[in-house]
């Protein structure tokens, strides 16, 4: 099957007390890159997160962002006194009562507003144990986003067929004419001929040469035999699981040069004029094919 390389996906996963949320972008690209936004404290995962992308997605430039946030559930911050601060504090404020004379007492809600006594802290987190949670995240945005991919690459499909058929049409029709080709240039070669001899006489024989030699140059049965090779070829892409962008554009590359050999030795109006549709219908397939993985 066809796949696009544009589409969006996004996953969220629950764990630790943290919410891990995805989201993916893709665009159209010659090869696989993947950029990464995601908070400073994962990008030891940076490498392991592009590598599991790649693994799933072959062209496209994906865009990743990586959130992380506290869940309802989250871990509950740690609450670290220092209790030497506090007593140095206390012997401090008591000499300062001494030394000035000030009466009462020093307690417990004086000391703890001071500066360094409590301290709230995060709990420690061990970050490689994270991993799962966010590769299943990344999984989970994967699948949209392989979906979305999958859908327009089934509406490429149909589009690239339509066009496809109609060249093979196009294709049938300069067959058909191709033995006229000949027939009509030994025609026009003895009228001329006739025209220009005083006597209106010819040599019959040396008509056939010039024939047989003009049908031997502007012969295209081997140039429309590889167009319907190719057309086949680009139908087989249809059924395949493989990233076939690349392969297609080869393919459409080729199909332009045979149909401009055809033009080039046919020498012919009509075959010229189904030439032309055939050149649009392969541009507009090239477009096309420039969005496919």
């Amino acid at each position: 099957m066809l796949k696009s390389m544009t589409g969006y996906g996004r996953g969220e996963v629950n764990a630790f007390g943290k919410r891990f949320s995805v989201e993916l972008k893709a665009v159209n690209h010659r090869f696989c890159e993947v950029v990464l936004r995601m908070p400073r404290s994962l990008m030891s995962m940076e490498e392991q997160i592009k590598r599991f992308i790649q693994s799933q997605v072959a062209r496209g430039r994906i865009d990743c962002f990586l959130g992380i946030e506290k869940s309802a559930e989250g871990t509950t911050a740690l609450v670290k006194v220092d209790k030497d601060l506090a007593a140095a504090y206390y012997k401090a404020m008591k000499e300062l009562q001494e030394e000035l004379g000030v009466e009462g007492e020093i307690k417990l809600k004086h000391l703890t507003v001071l500066p360094g006594v409590m301290v709230l802290e995060e709990a420690p987190e061990n970050i490689e144990e994270w991993w799962p949670a966010i590769r299943e995240a990344v999984e989970i945005a994967l699948e949209d986003l392989i979906k979305m991919r999958v859908t327009e690459g089934e509406q490429l499909a149909k589009d690239i067929g339509k066009r496809v058929g109609q060249i093979a049409g196009y294709n049938v029709r300069i067959r058909e004419r191709a033995p006229y080709v000949a027939e009509d240039y030994r025609t026009r070669l003895e009228t001329r001929l006739n025209d220009f001899l005083n006597d209106g006489g010819l040599d019959p024989e040396r008509l056939a040469a010039e024939a047989a030699l003009f049908a031997e140059r502007s012969n295209i049965t081997e140039e429309t035999v590889r167009l319907d090779s190719h057309l086949s070829q680009v139908y087989a892409c249809f059924d395949t699981n493989e990233a076939v962008g690349r392969k297609l554009d080869f393919l459409i590359q080729e199909m332009n040069r045979e149909i401009n050999t055809i033009a080039s030795k046919a020498n012919d109006l009509e075959i010229n004029r189904l030439v032309i549709e055939v050149k649009s219908e392969l541009e507009k397939i090239r477009e096309q094919v420039q969005n496919i993985e």
